[in-house]
């Protein structure tokens, strides 16, 4: 590999470039997403892809039609600019095989690099769990030669998500705290993935929720997340509903919230009747891989125990309300 300063990077995933601008290499990066929106200092970098789905303009369900019919037609629902990637002529391309959803096909970055850039390193990220996002920045710091601050910054992230716990922990010890037993006060949490149809959690969220001191609902630790429905849902009982539907950020969830209509008996819900319906920046803290996991874990802190962490800023987390089918 060049010396760090010759370096040139090309990123086709949002969170590679998080990943790579976190390591100190945001001068490095010659190309990116036309997703790659954190730091806003990267958006003057060239987009190599290009997507076929609008998520200002469809719905929810409209969304999630496109992209199970161009997947089942083994299409994509991206483009990448195979001439502007010869041009850049990148060291390494930083891409993923984990969802087709999130980034251009792995198959289609490998054909292109060896065909305009065989020179190239392609690196696939293929994170499951929080660990593997801490191990992926480690090898994206080696494959780059910043090893060392690689390290530093796993470290701080790791210490962070060390502290959330420990502060639960030694809340519920105290004898004049309102909790006496954590494991018994931890709130029951839905983290919605999707709205229409809801998507039950996976990959690294439901330890996010456990991190931050909740009980995940629906969703397993490394796993992908799935198709539910709502009476699936209902049956849960829910204390607390998060929508982070992926690739959105909060102004959409809310503007989606608009075309839907929730089952009437959710009103029933527990989470609906304290009024603990929240959404956040989806793209943020929870659908990229990226050190802003960690800042997800914080916020969601926030939410299932303001006791301990105070509330949530409103460019954090919102409450949000639900619009129900016999409504008006």
């Amino acid at each position: 590999m060049h010396e760090n300063n010759d370096l040139k990077i090309v990123s086709l995933l949002p969170s590679a470039t998080e990943i790579i601008c976190a390591l100190g290499l945001e001068k490095n990066l010659v190309g990116i997403t036309h997703e790659c929106d954190f730091p806003l200092t990267v958006t003057d970098r060239p987009p190599l892809t290009a997507s076929r789905i609008s998520h200002e303009t469809m719905s929810s369900a409209e969304i999630d039609h496109a992209v199970r019919s161009s997947l089942d037609g083994h299409g994509s629902i991206y483009d990448l600019d195979e001439k502007l990637l010869a041009k850049l002529k990148p060291d390494l391309i930083v891409t993923q095989e984990l969802c087709e959803v999130c980034a251009v096909s792995y198959k289609t970055v490998q054909k292109a690099a060896k065909m305009y850039v065989a020179d190239a390193t392609v690196v696939s990220l293929e994170p499951n769990t929080i660990s593997d996002i801490f191990a992926n920045i480690k090898t994206v710091g080696k494959l780059a030669g910043v090893a060392e601050k690689a390290e530093t910054v796993v470290a701080d992230l790791q210490n962070r998500l060390d502290k959330i716990q420990e502060r639960i922990r030694e809340h519920g010890e105290n004898p004049k705290s309102e909790i006496r037993n954590p494991k018994s006060n931890r709130p029951r949490v839905l983290m919605l993935e999707w709205l229409e149809p809801p998507f039950a959690p996976g990959h690294w969220v439901p330890e996010q929720v456990e991190i931050a001191g909740g009980i995940a609902l629906m969703g397993a630790a490394g796993e992908k997340s799935v198709t539910t429905d709502y009476e699936k849902i209902f049956d849960e009982q829910p204390e607390i509903i998060v929508l982070i539907p992926c690739g959105y950020y909060t102004p959409d969830i809310v503007r989606q919230l608009g075309q839907i209509a929730f089952p009437s008996n959710w009103r029933e819900l527990p989470a609906v009747k304290n009024d603990q319906i929240w959404a956040m920046d989806a793209s943020a803290y929870f659908s990229r891989p990226a050190p802003r996991v960690v800042d997800g874990a914080e916020i969601l802190a926030k939410i299932f125990h303001p006791e301990i962490f105070g509330e949530p800023t409103a460019t954090e987390a919102i409450r949000v309300k639900l619009n129900f089918a016999d409504s008006d």
